[in-house]
């Protein structure tokens, strides 16, 4: 039988900080921070939210729109860089959140910002061996960027959860094919608060080399072109990278507008391509062509062929991502700078 997709959920605080008011207090030019990123605005979490709420949210809301009952689920697997403990799996708090039975799988998997995609991948697995009915796979994160690096711009909070099985598809994934080498353009070690990143390395021979090549591969493997795809989604550190990778693949802007969110919520990191995947998934229509690559620095891509199927049409989701793009309340740097801990000696109930 054919692997895909039975259900997904969402989730995204509902707090935000414009990119111009980061670059007040930095004394930065607003509308070239704004335009060099691709970067209007980000979600912030809340004191009470981390990647494991993020994560139950996303869960919860997958469960919803799948129908399925928790015990049916054979594997949790959650994909993050910012884990709420670092010896403690958020999996498992997942699990007992959706009263998931005991007799499964469960693991954290961390690949900077595709461990979600991993995630997917390794559900697609287990289902297709004939070990589990259906597999949970999350990407979550609540991403960190140091006091006014250029990575504060970006670095957001949000997560997606998706339901892999072989039964009432709203989508078949098709192929799935990885790119990976060992690149550092980004990296944080162990007991450091905030990452380091490359630079302009980030860019080339990082993102844009695995993203291409990844992509490219998966096509040809399938005999597929760009023009035989109605939607395209890549992964979104900022609002410039993807459209350029979108371009040098041959894809127009029509094929990655739905996906294409970072400028109006930020990089939710593990989360940035499953969100953008699932906001094509609110609208698409069946027989509708989906190419979807996620990038992890470090350095990997994952990429997946997925076609939606007529049950995504009959069974639309419910709470769809423009939900929670459209709930949100601003804050200024100084409440962001409470909500994300960024003020040290200092302790916040929640």
């Amino acid at each position: 039988m054919a692997v895909g997709i039975v259900g997904y959920g969402t989730y995204l605080p509902k707090y935000r900080i414009k990119a111009e008011e980061i670059a007040r207090v930095w004394g930065k030019d607003p509308e070239a921070m704004k335009k060099g990123l691709g970067i209007y605005e980000k979600t912030v979490p809340n004191l009470d939210e981390d990647a494991a709420t993020i994560a139950v949210e996303a869960a919860r809301s997958a469960l919803r729109h799948s129908g399925i009952k928790p015990a049916d689920i054979g594997a949790i697997y959650v994909g993050s860089e910012s884990h709420p403990y670092a010896v403690k799996p958020t999996a498992t708090i997942v699990g007992a959140a959706i009263e998931a039975t005991p007799e499964l799988t469960a693991a954290d998997l961390e690949f900077a910002c595709k461990a979600g995609t991993a995630a997917i991948q390794c559900c697609m697995g287990l289902v297709e061996a004939g070990r589990i009915k259906y597999g949970l796979a999350i990407g979550s994160d609540t991403s960190q960027g140091m006091p006014g690096d250029v990575l504060e711009y970006t670095a957001s909070a949000g997560g997606a959860a998706f339901i892999i099985g072989e039964r009432n598809l709203i989508a078949q994934i098709k192929d799935t094919y990885s790119f990976t080498t060992d690149t550092p353009d980004f990296w944080r070690r162990e007991g450091q608060e905030f990452p380091r990143h490359g630079a302009r390395f980030t860019g080339e021979p990082a993102y844009f080399k695995h993203v291409i090549n990844c992509s490219n591969k998966i096509m040809e493997r399938n005999e597929l072109k760009p023009k035989d795809f109605q939607y395209a989604v890549f992964h979104q550190p900022n609002g410039r990278f993807p459209v350029k990778a979108a371009k040098l693949l041959g894809f127009d802007q029509e094929q990655i507008k739905l996906g294409l969110l970072t400028p109006w919520i930020g990089n939710t990191y593990s989360g940035s391509t499953p969100l953008g995947l699932a906001r094509i998934l609110d609208e698409a229509k069946g027989g509708d062509l989906i190419l979807a690559t996620s990038y992890g620095s470090g350095a990997g891509s994952d990429s997946f062929i997925i076609e939606v199927t007529k049950e995504n049409e009959r069974r639309r989701n419910p709470t769809p991502l423009q939900c929670f793009i459209d709930r949100k309340e601003y804050v200024d740097y100084a409440i962001y700078a409470k909500l994300k801990g960024k003020i040290k000696g200092v302790v916040l109930e929640k």
